[in-house]
């Protein structure tokens, strides 16, 4: 993850948007006294947000169950049949 100051960013704004729009690499940007900030692609963060929401309660409890029942070899894979091509044989 590359990491610019606000003062850098500021003066190079589209240069930097186009290095972090064609390699898809998030951004840190570095302010005096601050905290720290992440300038990403907004399709990144929407699968960030996907992520984050599916792994907590109810929804993460029951996926972190599953993974752990595949990982110690109790679940049984299938194979997936795709109907349409079912049909047309």
């Amino acid at each position: 993850m590359k990491v610019i100051t606000a003062s850098d960013l500021r003066a190079n704004l589209a240069k930097v948007l186009d290095a972090i729009e064609d390699d898809a690499e998030d951004l840190v940007v570095t302010r005096s006294g601050h905290e720290p900030m992440v300038v990403m692609l907004k399709s990144d963060y929407d699968a960030w947000r996907e992520t984050e929401y599916l792994s907590r309660g109810a929804n993460g409890r029951e996926l972190r169950r599953r993974m752990a029942e595949m990982e110690a070899g109790e679940r049984v894979e299938h194979e997936v049949v795709d109907l349409d091509d079912e049909a047309t044989a």
